[in-house]
């Protein structure tokens, strides 16, 4: 059997524009109605690095212009419903500071993978920290124990790995099978054991599986797929919203230049390498449409037909609150209609569910029994 697991990550655009009511709050409102009505569940990747600039914003300016406490009341309110929360981290945010309608972010901490290891650990207890601080006086067993890198960014992965590791993570689910990137962050995700099934890591290096690893990595769906099975109106939605929202080549005074985003090869070339290649297909609920995302569901079911070992395998999708419209909530209705009627199949999970299938040390029961029932309360 397949557990189904949505995953959001919970921020604003990636160069500090944007309303966290308009692109945070409001999306996940909807969407957690919507998953509610089928009995789906919805882990919310937090951005802890903004949401406690937030914070930090309202106490020293006395207005809650961020919406932090719209936030908080959210995050605490989905773990009540029987949703999850867990870590997610844009550490160029933890020193940014709020100027000219966005956050100038600290650009030489846009890197995760990049960071030096005691910054790394620094950061991760502090996030940790910080939700289960905010969540247990909601859900007194909730535990932070899965984390998500911004931009996927957990290689080169020794010191990503202790880090997490030495802060009690558990699961990381950054990682998705055929994903390189060359640029702000640099990854290279071809080799990782599975697209599919999680796998325990080497430290020194993510994509290879160490049966003794301290670490489960449950990769997010992809899929090895040419050019045109990116052609869908969300998709045109997001690159004319990322156009939009594009890191400005003249930031304010005294602010320094983001990274570069650096291109192998330009010119005609790439375009002919970009049409006939292949590339990395997410199982992106934002960007694919809900009768892509039931194909894809069914080849991942076949694939694991006879190799499961008798444990469900998690199908883990992405997402992004600030990119679901109505729109993509139409389209995504195919999907949790299939899902839903096919009980004997598939499930809707959360990763406690992984844990608790057997494929970390340490159980998740708490987790899925608490989960009974979602949408009915």
């Amino acid at each position: 059997m397949l557990t189904v697991l949505f995953t959001s990550d919970y921020e604003i655009h990636g160069n500090g524009e944007g309303c966290p009511r308009e692109l945070m709050v409001e999306p996940t409102d909807r969407m957690l109605a919507q998953f509610e009505r089928y009995g789906a569940r919805l882990t919310l990747m937090a951005d802890v690095a903004e949401i406690l600039k937030f914070k930090e914003y309202r106490d020293q300016v006395g207005r809650d212009d961020c919406h932090y406490g719209a936030i908080v009341d959210q995050l605490r309110g989905a773990v009540r419903r029987g949703h999850d929360v867990q870590l997610h981290l844009h550490a160029s945010y933890f020193n940014s500071r709020y100027e000219q309608g966005r956050w100038q972010q600290d650009w030489s901490e846009y890197n995760f993978a990049a960071l030096e290891a005691e910054r790394l650990n620094q950061i991760v207890r502090l996030g940790k920290d910080y939700l289960e601080t905010l969540l247990r006086p909601v859900w007194p067993a909730y535990e932070c124990f899965v984390f998500r890198a911004a931009n996927w960014a957990v290689s080169p992965s020794q010191n990503v790995v202790r880090a997490l590791v030495a802060n009690g993570i558990r699961i990381d689910t950054s990682v998705f099978k055929y994903g390189r990137r060359q640029g702000r962050v640099n990854f290279d995700y071809t080799t990782a054991c599975s697209n599919l099934k999680p796998w325990r890591v080497d430290e020194r290096d993510i994509c290879r599986e160490d049966p003794d690893g301290r670490l489960l990595e449950v990769p997010i769906y992809a899929e090895r797929r040419r050019l045109g099975a990116f052609l869908t109106l969300q998709r045109l939605y997001r690159a004319v919203l990322s156009w939009r929202h594009r890191f400005s080549d003249a930031p304010a005074k005294g602010s320094p230049q983001p990274p570069p985003a650096r291109r192998a090869g330009g010119g005609p070339g790439r375009l002919v390498r970009l049409a006939l290649g292949w590339h990395a297909w997410k199982a992106d609920f934002n960007q694919c449409t809900g009768r892509q995302l039931i194909r894809a569901l069914e080849r991942a079911e076949r694939s694991v037909a006879s190799t499961a070992a008798g444990r469900d395998v998690p199908f883990v999708l992405i997402g992004h609150s600030k990119l679901f419209t109505r729109f993509n909530q139409r389209s995504l209705e195919p999907f949790l209609e299939f899902v839903a009627a096919r009980p004997e199949r598939f499930r809707f999970g959360v990763f406690g569910d992984v844990a608790a299938a057997g494929w970390c040390e340490h159980g998740g029961g708490q987790v899925a029994e608490r989960a009974e029932g979602v949408g009915h309360g």
